[in-house]
Order: C-alpha cells, then structure tokens, then sequence
C-alpha cells in the first residue's frame, strides 16, 4: 500500500510540475525534462496555451471545409456542394461534459494550416491555388513552390497541405464514399467583434479570411484508419445534419 501511495505521490508531483512548465512562459525552465519527454506527456491530451487569457486571448474561430469530385457508375463526374467538417466535429463537444478531443481536429488543422500559408511568398501562395492532380502531386507542388521563391522555404507549408489533403480525403469518403476522385479544401478565420465595440449592438463580426487551394488528388497517410473514421464521422454529420432540420 505504501508503494502505491508512493508512487501515486510522485506521479502527482510530476504532473503538476510537467504542466507549470508547460503553461509558463517559455524559459530555461523547459530544458529541465529529457528532450521530448514534456511535449510526449502533455500532448494531447494536457496540453494548454495562454491563447486564453489576457492579454492576447483568442480573438477569432476557424473553419475547415471540404467538397469533392464523385465519379458515378456511368462514369459522370459530379461536384459535391461544401461540408463544415469543423461544425461536425465541434457538434460532438457542444453539450457534453466529456467532449472527445476528435472535436477540435478540423479548427486545429485550419489554423496550423493558414499559419503555415501565411509565411509563403505571394508567388508561392498563387501556386497553391491551383489544381495539383496525378499520383505525384506533392512532390510536383513542392517543387514549384521551391522554385517560385529561393528565400522561402516552403517545407512546413508542403507537410500541412499533405495533411489537410488527407485529411479532406477521410472527411469525402466518409461522406459521399470510395466514388471520390479528387477534393478540395478551405481553410477560413474570422475574428470576434473588437473588444472596443462590444456593447455595440449593432457590431457586426469582421468578414472571415478564406484560403481555397486548388482540388487535390485523393491521398491516404499509411496508418489511417479510414473505416473506423468514416463510421464515426458519418454517424456525427447525419446527427449534425438532424439537429439543422429541428
């Protein structure tokens, strides 16, 4: 018994030291840990920012939509209308005392994207608009943004479109089915009504910014599971959809 309580002791230490190293300002005080030992414990699950507090809380939302391209049994290609796939996640967090973490991929994923977007080149980001097909899409699109801009290294930006791709071709499968031959993205932000007019009633929220690159081929990360995401995906954008009707 006393070992347990020992151990249960110096696991609760750890944790609350780990997360004050955590949440603090980052500082020497961080390089205390092995390398990666604070990171692979707090994430994802413990993982906090100061993006809520003052004096920089956050001030805006993000967005991640995806349409696709279906092919039919008679060969027709069709275009799907757009999908919220952060409205249908965050669907899952509404109202629960025990929100599953799946309901924040979607604004996470937007907001690491456009970051990574926003350090691109003006060239750079024109190319990103445009459509990338074929087996070897990714390697094609990097290599024009390499060549569009010598000073800007588009290496962060290339990994996050790999990703939103992947995960744009999760969300189409799950919702329209193996039929999908290609899917496009976008990505938005829109900021809050300014703290200075907040007891206006009339203010309105600033116009949201989109990012909308170009249709992407369909692309699956080795190790996805996408049976089990489309049946949970699925499952919440039917319910999703029922509470819109209501």
């Amino acid at each position: 018994m006393r070992i347990v309580s020992t151990a249960l002791v110096l696991l609760t230490a750890w944790h609350v030291f780990a997360s004050f190293l955590w949440i603090y300002p980052p500082s020497a005080l961080r390089q205390l840990p092995p390398e990666n030992a604070l990171s692979s414990y707090m994430l994802p699950l413990f993982g906090q920012s100061w993006s809520v507090f003052a004096p920089e809380p956050i001030n805006g939302d993000y967005h991640f939509n995806v349409r696709a391209l279906v092919t039919d049994d008679a060969g027709n290609e069709s275009e799907t209308g757009w999908v919220s796939a952060t409205d249908v996640e965050l669907s899952m967090v509404k109202n629960n005392l025990f929100p599953p973490r799946a309901g924040i991929q979607a604004e996470e994923l937007a907001s690491t994207f456009k970051k990574s977007w926003d350090g691109l080149s003006e060239s750079q980001r024109a190319l990103t608009l445009e459509n990338h097909m074929g087996d070897e899409w990714l390697s094609t699109l990097s290599a024009e943004l390499e060549s569009a801009d010598d000073e800007v290294d588009p290496d962060a930006y290339v990994g996050d479109d790999r990703m939103a791709t992947a995960y744009a071709t999760q969300v189409a499968h799950a919702i329209w089915g193996d039929d999908v031959t290609a899917v496009q993205f976008r990505v938005s932000r829109q900021n809050v009504v300014p703290f200075a007019e907040r007891n206006n009633p009339n203010a309105q929220r600033p116009d949201p910014t989109v990012i909308r690159p170009g249709w992407r081929e369909v692309f699956t990360e080795p190790g996805q599971n996408e049976d089990r995401f489309a049946e949970v995906f699925r499952s919440q954008y039917e319910t999703y959809l029922k509470g819109l009707n209501r």
